[in-house]
């Protein structure tokens, strides 16, 4: 009988150093697992794996945003019914469950021992390794994608982002470029979210630009791959495998400033 052909933890560390992650880096990790081939040990192995690739010293985000699916109850407003808030589970970093649509990844992220997760709910980031507590403190509310948000510490602390077999119009960070572009037209929308402070519901309006759609008229709904394709044809970058996946990674400074220089140059 053969030996199955899994894809270890050790496997992942390894090509992932390969493609250039080093001990003390901060990297920013998207994937699609189903695409790495068999995970012995499943999701864990590619949490592990990245853990291990930038160990010593080094910390790995994920985007969580959390589960909560409440939105279509909005009213024009942004507000919930009031025979609905009851009913819709408040917020808490701790436990509320990483969004389902961003894959296996963050919600195990989420979970490793140690893990931080950041208290701006839809803009929620987790964090495991040696800086988790600094990336996800003081995360704020309003405008959770923009200054002061991990997002922003990332490309401060000249980190990674790590695409692991995801599209590429999956990359969160670029909604950090929407919320520093100097463009007019910016949707921003407004919608109330519970919180669960000190064990209390406390209901709280926040405002954001729209990061469900494009920030302005005009745009592919899928840009952001062609802001991927844009920097990937002119930038530095790793492209390689872990596993069976096709792995992207680049700089979060550098694709940040080049996205921001995308839409300025075409949505003034």
């Amino acid at each position: 009988m053969s030996t199955p052909a899994f894809v270890t933890r050790a496997d992942v560390a390894a090509q992932l150093r390969d493609l250039g992650l080093s001990p003390g880096d901060v990297v920013m990790a998207h994937g699609a697992l189903g695409g790495v081939g068999p995970l012995l040990n499943g999701p864990d192995a590619v949490v592990g794996g990245l853990l291990d690739a930038v160990s010593p010293g080094g910390t790995v985000l994920a985007y969580t945003d959390w589960d909560a699916r409440y939105d279509v109850l909005l009213d024009a407003t942004g507000r919930v019914p009031a025979a609905w808030r009851p009913h819709v589970p408040p917020f808490d970093a701790a436990t509320s469950r990483a969004h389902r649509d961003n894959g296996t990844l963050p919600e195990f992220l989420r979970t490793w021992p140690d893990a931080r997760r950041s208290g701006s709910p839809g803009a929620s980031v987790a964090a495991i390794g040696a800086e988790a507590e600094a990336f996800t403190r003081d995360h704020p509310l309003d405008h959770g994608y923009g200054a002061g948000s991990p997002l922003a510490r990332l490309v401060a602390a000249g980190g990674k982002v790590v695409m692991l077999g995801a599209p590429w119009d999956t990359m969160t960070l670029l909604h950090h470029a929407e919320a520093l572009a100097d463009v007019p037209g910016k949707r921003v929308i407004h919608y109330e979210v519970p919180l669960l402070v000190d064990g209390q519901v406390t209901w709280r309006m926040v405002e954001e630009f729209d990061t469900s759609v494009p920030v302005v008229d005009g745009l592919a709904e899928d840009y952001f791959a062609d802001v991927v394709r844009g920097f990937v044809a002119e930038h530095p970058h790793r492209l390689g495998q872990v596993g069976a996946a096709r792995t992207l990674v680049v700089d979060a400074a550098a694709i940040c400033a080049f996205a921001v220089r995308w839409l300025e140059a075409r949505c003034r």
